[in-house]
Order: C-alpha cells, then sequence, then structure tokens
C-alpha cells in the first residue's frame, strides 16, 4: 500500500512538472526523468518520429554527456524503437537481446542492456511518441505494474505532446503575424516620411533661385525628415532583430531594447528591475510582450515618459509598462480588430499561463501589466 501510494505522489509530481512547461524538449526531459524514477530503469528514452523514418527529437535520461555525445546523431527507427511507433500496444522483455526485431547495439558507444519496457504514447491523431525504458535496476525485469505506471504516464504524455504541438504552431502564426505588422509600418511610417523627403528635396531644389530664405527652410526641414527616417528604419530593424531573451536574459534582453529605444526617442524610457526576475520557461513571449506594450507607449500613445518595472511578486514574474501618453477606451467596441497588438499581447499571455491587465481611458495615459507563474 505504501509503496502504491508513493507510486502516485511521484505521478502526481510528474503530471505537474509536464504541465509546467510550454515548449517540447523540455516537457520531454521532465518525462524521461520522471519515467525512468516510476519505475527504478536504469535507462530512459522519449522518442517523437519526425514522419520520415527518423526521431523529431530522442530525449534520454540516465546517460551522461560524454555518453550521448559519444552515442553520435539521433537514432533511425529501427529495431525496437520503430516497433514502438506501429501499435499502440506495449512490449516488455526480461532481454531484448532474444526479440527477433533486435539488431544490435550501434554506435559501439551505445551501454549493454537487457530488460526493456517499451509504452507508445497514443493521442487522437496516432501514436506521437513512444517510452523506451531498459535495465530495471534491483530486478531481472520489469513487471505488469511497473507497465501500468508508465501506461499512465504516457496518457499524460500525449495531451502534453499535443498541448507542444499546438503552441509551436500558434508560435508560427505569431511569427507571421508580427511580420505582416512590421510589413504595415514601414508602409505607413518610413514609406510615407520618404514620399515627405521627395516632396521636400523637390521644393527646395525650385527655390533655390528664388528665395534663399525659404530654400535654407526646406532643407532644414529634409534634415528633420531624414533623420526620422532613419531612427524608424532603426528601430523597425531592431524589433526584426531582437536581442535573445532566452541566452542573455529576459532582464538584459529588456535592457538593450529600452537602450534602443532611448537613443531613438530620447530619455523617454526608463526602467526599473527588482530582485531575480528571470523566468524559468517562456523569457521570449514574456520580451515579445514588453516590447509591443512600449511601442504603443511610444509610437502610438505618443508617451513623454515611458516606465518600464520588471520584478518577481509571490512566485509570479510581473512585467509592467505604465505612459503618460493619449490614452484609449479598452472596452471600445472594434478596438482589438483595428489594434492587433492587444490581440497579440493577450494571446501571448494566456500561453503562458498568465495574465495581462490594462488601464487606459482617453487622455490619461495607459498602464499594461503582465503576470506569469515563474
Amino acid at each position: 500500500m505504501e509503496q502504491h501510494s508513493a507510486a502516485l505522489r511521484a505521478m502526481n509530481d510528474a503530471v505537474l512538472a509536464i504541465a509546467a512547461e510550454a515548449t517540447i524538449e523540455p516537457m520531454l526531459q521532465r518525462l524521461a526523468h520522471a519515467a525512468r524514477g516510476l519505475v527504478d530503469a536504469q535507462y530512459a528514452a522519449i522518442g517523437v518520429p519526425d514522419g520520415e523514418g527518423g526521431f523529431a527529437q530522442f530525449i534520454t535520461s540516465g546517460m551522461s554527456d560524454e555518453l550521448i555525445a559519444a552515442m553520435g546523431p539521433l537514432p533511425r527507427q529501427h529495431g525496437l524503437l520503430g516497433a514502438m511507433l506501429t501499435s499502440p500496444v506495449p512490449y516488455l522483455t526480461s532481454d531484448v537481446r532474444r526479440d527477433p526485431r533486435f539488431r544490435g547495439w550501434w554506435p559501439s558507444a551505445h551501454p549493454q542492456m537487457r530488460s526493456f519496457l517499451g509504452v507508445p504514447i497514443v493521442a487522437a491523431s496516432g501514436i506521437v511518441g513512444a517510452i523506451y525504458l531498459t535495465d530495471k535496476v534491483g530486478a531481472e525485469e520489469f513487471d505488469e505494474a511497473d507497465q501500468q505506471l508508465i501506461e499512465m504516464l504516457s496518457v499524460h504524455a500525449a495531451l502534453a505532446i499535443e498541448k507542444a504541438n499546438l503552441y509551436e504552431r500558434s508560435r508560427e502564426l505569431s511569427i507571421v503575424e508580427e511580420r505582416n505588422r512590421l510589413a504595415r509600418e514601414l508602409h505607413d511610417s518610413v514609406t510615407q516620411k520618404l514620399f515627405g523627403l521627395t516632396l521636400t528635396a523637390e521644393a527646395a531644389a525650385t527655390m533655390i533661385d528664388r528665395d534663399t530664405t525659404e530654400a535654407k527652410a526646406q532643407l532644414q526641414r529634409l534634415q528633420e525628415l531624414t533623420r526620422e527616417a532613419m531612427e524608424e528604419l532603426r528601430s523597425l530593424i531592431f524589433e526584426l532583430r531582437p536581442p535573445e531573451a532566452e541566452s542573455d536574459g529576459l532582464a538584459t534582453a529588456l535592457r538593450k531594447h529600452v537602450d534602443v529605444l532611448r537613443s531613438v526617442h530620447g530619455d523617454a524610457v526608463a526602467l526599473s528591475l527588482e530582485g531575480d526576475a528571470e523566468p524559468r520557461s517562456g523569457a521570449a513571449e514574456v520580451l515579445r510582450i514588453a516590447q509591443e506594450a512600449l511601442q504603443n507607449a511610444v509610437r502610438h500613445a505618443h508617451a513623454r515618459h515611458v516606465d518600464v518595472r520588471l520584478d518577481a511578486i509571490d512566485g509570479h514574474l510581473r512585467v509592467a509598462v505604465a505612459d503618460d501618453g493619449v490614452g484609449f477606451d479598452p472596452d471600445e467596441p472594434g478596438l482589438r480588430s483595428r489594434r492587433l497588438g492587444l490581440t497579440s499581447m493577450e494571446e501571448r499571455a494566456r500561453a503562458l499561463g498568465g495574465t495581462l491587465s490594462i488601464d487606459s481611458r482617453p487622455g490619461a495615459g495607459t498602464t499594461v501589466v503582465l503576470e506569469v507563474p515563474r
């Protein structure tokens, strides 16, 4: 009874850990560790097929980094690795080498294994992966109780993989939307400024011989338009190649973005960082939400001052962007259809498991607050 309760607690912990991950590789790694611990296996692996006879992901547990490096590239779907992806029926044996589908150990660095338990991960769309476990610790083979535990875990794994795939597709759609938005920005702002440059240059050319004073004024205006166009381009290029939040860290990436905005808009933007405000995952999405809020403040709200605050409160990461701009009515009908950036921020916040609040009214500025679990 005590052993059964311990297994259920371990299963509960594993499911909660898996649910906390939005992207597939960290989720698979947690799943592999959980599966190995549940049945006391020396080695565990999770394979997700790529549809072309190989694996899109093949995540292991129990192997050192040196051993993984020595084994080389991802395996192909051969032997029992492939067999677990063609049938929804689990398979266990005391000695994998006696199975007719066994193809030998390859590459040469591959550890020798005996007992084996394989459980397909079956989703509504079909078999989306498999859990492989070898070398039961303290026993000659895995038993039916082990198989039942891994089958239970595979059900949650199927849901998690499907969720991760949906998340990846959502990110791809967000990238397309972002490119469309940047294209609109280029057309609406930079193109119009360049058109103004052309007209101003033509006006200055016609006035040089007739009115030197007016020609100088037009040339001065030409310089101003050129500088504004350069600033717009610099800002847009930065958005196309933003800092890497996952590698630099959220705080560093946000600071870099604010520095660029200051170079374009002066000292209007102030940044405050409090405590250890680094998320465990989703840093890139948090950064994109902050960038969208900042863009709305400096470009559309015509704010003179923007305050950005990043901190951690009660296990949550909090990002607040407050401006003294023109403001708007967040409940205005049809607003979301005209300002897709608001919808994008809200969708990203939901994908992170967080909340986004927008406090604004005409003439009174805007405050955007994102809170996500750390």
